[in-house]
Parts: C-alpha cells; structure tokens; sequence
C-alpha cells in the first residue's frame, strides 16, 4: 500500500504531459495545463500533497520517502523556473545512486543492512543472506541509476517520460520478483508454524 501512494506523483505527472496543452480557468485565474513543465508542477504540488498526508497520518516518513521527496522539490523548482527539462533528467538517476549509497552505507552503519530492514520481518532469512542481497541491490540501483541517465539524455523526451513512469516499475518489479527463489526457502508455511504449535 505504501508503494501505491508513493508512485501516485509519477502517474499524475504522466497523465498531465500527455495532455494536450490547454488553458483552464479557476476562480477567475486562468493556468495553462499539459506538457512537460504543467506536469513538473503537478508532480512537484502532488507530491507536497502525498507525503504530507503521509506525513500527518503516520507521524513520519521513512528515509526512502524523504529522499524521493526531496528530489521532487530540489529538481523541479529550477525546472519550472528556468524553463528547462534538463534538470529534471538528472532527478531518477540521483535519487537511484543515492539510494545505492544509503544501501552500500547500511552494510557498515546500523545493525542491519538495508533491504532487511525493508523484509526481514516478513521472511527470517539469516544475516548472510541479507548482506548478499544488499550487495545485489547496490549494483541494481548503480545500474538502473546509468540507464535512466542514458534514456533522459539519449532518447526523445517521449520515450524517457515512459521509461520514468513505466519502466522503472516493471524492472524494479521484475528484480524484485527475480530474488524471490533466493528468499522462498525462508519463508514460513503458514500449515507448517501451525504444526509446530501444537507438537
């Protein structure tokens, strides 16, 4: 559920830049809506929106959801102000590479790594396996870091405005789904505790 409301900015960020542009009046003011910089507004204004609900509702937001919102602020404020989507470009790839640290950091800073604090206490898997699993998420988010650089620089404004919204869900998706043989070994059948109960 979390993650749902997270991606929400990003969807009415899409569904704003496919707009064709248009100028809408409301309260007698009168805004122009569509395109890349009314949907930098939308996802900047969105996103206040989201993680102050989220703010409000659980007394906090956790590390991942600061950093991400606070990107949001720092890459489209100068977008909108000086009119240029360069700035906007940069946003995924740093966000990823980031991350990529705070994981990297994790494995020497703290008690656990990253990405057990995220699943350790849905699956019991042993430290060396989370360690293992940190490590592999520190390379995903170097990489996936490169390749949003590479589409923002290299393929159409079209093309990297998809890959933003679409495919850097389906590849997290599919990583995701791609270490669950690793994992399922861990994970307790529900029949299996029962029946440790009552022996």
């Amino acid at each position: 559920m979390k993650q749902f409301f997270d991606y929400i900015p990003l969807i009415v960020f899409f569904v704003v830049w496919s707009l064709d542009p248009r100028v809408i009046q409301f309260a007698g003011i009168e805004h122009s809506v569509g395109g890349i910089f009314s949907a930098a507004e939308f996802l900047l204004a969105t996103s206040v929106l989201v993680y102050g609900a989220l703010l409000v509702q659980q007394r906090r937001l956790d590390k991942f959801q600061w950093i991400t919102f606070a990107a949001v602020v720092l890459f489209c404020i100068p977008t909108l102000i000086f009119r240029n989507i360069e700035f906007l470009k940069w946003k995924a790839p740093i966000v990823n590479w980031i991350f990529a640290s705070v994981f990297l950091g994790s494995r020497y800073f703290g008690e656990k790594p990253a990405i057990e604090h995220m699943m350790g206490h849905a699956i019991p898997a042993p430290r060396a396996v989370w360690q293992r699993l940190n490590i592999i998420w520190v390379i995903y988010f170097i990489i996936l870091g490169a390749v949003n650089l590479a589409v923002a620089l290299l393929l159409s404004e079209a093309l990297w405005i998809k890959f933003k919204v679409f495919g850097n869900l389906i590849l997290t998706f599919g990583f995701v789904f791609a270490q669950m043989p690793i994992l399922a070994k861990y994970v307790e059948a529900p029949d299996k505790e029962a029946d440790n109960t009552h022996s």
